[in-house]
């Protein structure tokens, strides 16, 4: 009779197990399944699913309802901007703050400095001309008017970097293309003010700001017709000159368009730190007689004013919302200098990255963050690990900066122009990321029942530019609920 029982039960354990093992089956099964309108907009696209992975996960779940492809590592983009700024939030904290500081090496006497002035940057990412215009106010307010050695800049902070802006794409003269620095100003861009004039027959082209280093040539005619993509008519052409640059404007432009503006990196930071200094100083009344140096702030110099940072929290908004490579790149290199304390390299900033995440309990071994925005061929990360990070995130401290800094769908940012027509618009903080052969979309919906949900979504194919459908496609799904 006991060995009847026992056989009885041992069966029993046996039809358990193996019922168990076909739920898991399917369970798992159920996971690598593609939602059926993303995989029909893939199919459209003629996207593999092997060339796509994806996450959706409750903030409270612990594991996700959906996953595809979530250990591959593959490359995210401007989405890794997120590893970078909730890594700042956290490490830094949210109100924290870079300095611009001014320095006289020298005598003021009647307005006079008989010396140097020096300019010691901090990194700080959102030096703004209209920040740095103040800073030269107060400057002139402290009594200084005429100059009469040299601009010294000190931009030791940052080890100096060998950056080609040419390398990524060929296109130097894009603002997303400008290399990090110390001393970093108005985004080292000069923006171009298009405006036609159909009573002279002709365009008006103005710089802001218009360092004297910076030769404008305007060549540009006036055009009838409809305004279509007015960029496509429009030439430009940057010269090197001797310490600055000239910039030529040919082909047309429609009067039909209207205003427009553009922005453009031309100099080498130092010359434009120094261009932009001669502009507005002599805007306001002063005079520099000498030239530009670089080095380290002298034990004889006094401090004279100091220019603050907006908050981190404001940064990281900038840098989300508008997909600022320059800022994250800033502040990637703040996060090693921090560490360090010395002359700062990318890869200072990355091993202060990679110590917060053991900290935290996240392991990415895939992770190569490299610059940390996102502008490179070379970043890794899968979307598992950009789901546990999100999953994180919303469990921390700076939770509410952090989300506030995403885009939300349809209505501001990088995302302004998605789902404008679907129910989700208005639900989701979404950062996405976008290179030729890259989509990527990553972050939190609030579905229809109140609940959020991470999403992590990423494809690395040829017609990667095609896979937005599908991307929207499971945003919708997700705040409906119906995958």
């Amino acid at each position: 009779m006991k060995n009847i029982i026992g056989v009885a039960l041992r069966l029993a354990v046996l039809a358990t197990g193996l019922l168990c093992a076909a739920a898991a089956s399917a369970q798992g099964w159920q996971q690598e399944r593609l939602p059926t309108p993303v995989a029909q907009a893939l199919r459209a696209a003629a996207i593999a699913p092997a060339h796509v992975a994806l996450v959706v996960q409750e903030v409270g779940a612990r594991l996700p309802r959906i996953s595809h492809n979530a250990d591959r590592s593959m490359n995210p983009a401007s989405v890794m901007k997120l590893v970078t700024t909730y890594a700042a939030l956290e490490l830094l904290g949210p109100a924290y703050t870079w300095r611009t500081e001014v320095y006289a090496d020298g005598t003021v006497d009647n307005g006079v400095l008989t010396g140097d002035l020096v300019l010691r940057g901090s990194g700080d990412p959102k030096l703004t001309l209209e920040n740095f215009w103040l800073l030269l106010r107060r400057l002139r307010e402290r009594g200084i008017r005429d100059i009469r050695g040299d601009l010294v800049l000190d931009r030791s902070l940052f080890a100096p970097l060998a950056h080609d802006p040419a390398a990524f794409d060929q296109e130097p003269l894009r603002p997303y293309n400008v290399g990090p620095d110390a001393l970093l100003l108005n985004y080292k861009t000069v923006r171009l003010q298009f405006v036609p004039d159909g009573t002279k027959n002709i365009v008006t082209v103005t710089a802001e700001p218009h360092p004297p280093q910076l030769d404008l040539v305007n060549l540009l005619r006036l055009s009838d017709g409809p305004c279509h993509d007015w960029r496509a008519d429009l030439r430009v052409d940057a010269l090197p000159t001797a310490g600055g640059a000239r910039l030529v404007l040919t082909g047309s432009y429609p009067a039909a368009c209207g205003e427009h503006q553009r922005h453009f990196s031309l100099l080498e930071h130092g010359q434009y730190v120094l261009g932009v200094f001669r502009q507005l100083w002599e805007e306001l009344g002063g005079r520099l007689q000498g030239g530009l140096r670089e080095g380290p702030v002298p034990a004889t110099a006094q401090l004279v004013t100091v220019a603050q940072s907006p908050a981190l929290a404001e940064i990281v908004r900038d840098v989300n919302k508008f997909s600022n490579n320059v800022m994250a790149r800033q502040l990637l290199l703040t996060l090693g200098a921090e560490r360090v304390r010395q002359p700062a390299q990318p890869q200072d900033g990355e091993l202060a990255v990679r110590a917060w995440l053991l900290d935290k309990g996240l392991s990415f071994p895939e992770l190569v963050l490299d610059n940390g925005s996102g502008l490179s061929r070379a970043a890794r990360i899968s979307a598992d690990s950009l789901a546990r990070l999100l999953v994180a995130a919303y469990r921390s401290p700076v939770m509410p900066e952090f989300i506030a800094s995403l885009p939300v769908v349809a209505v501001d940012g990088t995302m302004k122009k998605r789902v404008t027509d679907k129910s989700v618009a208005g639900h989701a903080h979404i950062k996405s990321g976008t290179l030729e052969g890259v989509r990527a979309i990553a972050g939190y919906v609030l579905d229809r029942r109140g609940r959020r949900q991470v999403v992590v979504f990423l494809v690395n194919h040829a017609n990667a530019a095609a896979a937005q459908p599908a991307q929207d496609a499971l945003l919708q799904c997700v705040f409906e609920r119906a995958c």
